[in-house]
């Protein structure tokens, strides 16, 4: 019971963290850590198999198993030694790695960028910082074009970064939450469909979707809540993620992003360049205007309302659990 307590306020600690310091620059991270395991165990995998359509499948298959594994019985064994030292020791290290696996303030700076460069009229200046938080090419980017990208990028991780690790730690503490990002990063890395991950990644970019489906589609319901807080558009957030929610190849991917569409009252997604290929892709939300600047900070703030949100959440949930805890004990 006592470990409940000083668990919830571990999350809570790690959440006001995050939102003071964000990802300092060369600052020591957990993420940095799984990244290194996962190369390194796809470097030994590729090397120990055949490079068959088998030989990748099961290699793939290995490399979830394997990372999930770590990524879960360490920390776990890691904090139950704390908590079994000394409780305050316990609650110490749960919130620093609370801390480790929120990106809110992170994707907000990142987005900021985009946005300060627009603001002073830099394309090549907000296309360098756009290029750094998505995927696909920014060179043929216009300003709308880069302003649409910061939006879908904050929009998106508003689950991935945010919602999701926040909902797996409340669910299971940080250990939990460490398996979880373990998950997505594997898939940022590996879960690829071409001609290197086609294979090999297949069973990373499964588990990712399978990780993200309930979390992806909870954050959008909570960013259609936060519209109205921030004084957004809830009622055609909500209309539009009904309609739209499944605009996207990732049965998740378009869940937070038709809601933020919906809520600025923008139009999301569409054709995009990967490679020098254009990728014909739907569209999410509507074209009611032209998108703005501002909606780079609106899109943020929609974001930490709705982490605020899950926080809340993920506080009852634990007030339950603790309850029940203590009702059994009566």
């Amino acid at each position: 019971m006592t470990v409940l307590v000083w668990s919830a306020a571990a999350l809570v600690t790690g959440f006001i963290l995050d939102r003071c310091f964000g990802d300092p620059e060369g600052f020591p991270h957990i993420i940095r850590l799984i990244g290194a395991l996962i190369a390194g165990l796809e470097g030994l995998l590729r090397r120990l198999l055949p490079a068959t359509e088998h030989g990748e499948r099961v290699g793939g298959v290995l490399l979830v198993v394997l990372v999930a594994l770590v990524c879960t019985a360490v920390p776990l064994l890691v904090l139950a030694v704390g908590y079994a030292i000394f409780a305050p020791a316990g609650y110490a290290i749960e919130s620093f790695l609370c801390y480790q696996l929120l990106a809110a303030k992170t994707l907000k700076l990142e987005s900021m960028k985009v946005y300060h460069s627009l603001q002073a009229d830099d394309i090549e200046g907000a296309r360098a910082h756009v290029s750094m938080i998505v995927g696909r090419d920014t060179a043929v980017l216009d300003r709308a074009g880069i302003t649409r990208a910061a939006v879908e990028t904050v929009a998106e991780n508003a689950s991935d970064g945010v919602g999701a690790p926040l909902l797996f730690i409340m669910v299971g503490g940080a250990a939990v939450g460490c398996l979880y990002k373990a998950v997505n990063t594997m898939d940022s890395m590996v879960g690829y469909k071409n001609e290197a991950y086609l294979n090999f990644g297949r069973a990373a970019a499964l588990t990712d979707d399978v990780f993200n489906f309930l979390p992806s589609r909870l954050s959008a319901l909570l960013m259609v809540a936060a519209a109205y807080l921030v004084r957004l558009d809830g009622k055609r957030a909500f209309a539009v993620w009904k309609r739209d929610r499944h605009n996207h190849e990732s049965p998740n991917s378009a869940q937070t992003e038709s809601a933020c569409a919906g809520a600025l009252g923008v139009r999301l997604a569409g054709p995009a360049t990967y490679g020098g290929v254009i990728h014909e892709k739907p569209f999410i939300g509507d074209d009611l205007r032209p998108i703005r600047d501002a909606d780079i900070v609106d899109a943020n703030q929609l974001m930490y309302a709705s982490s605020a949100l899950a926080l809340v959440l993920a506080i009852l949930f634990r007030a339950v659990c603790l309850g029940v805890v203590l009702l059994a004990t009566l």
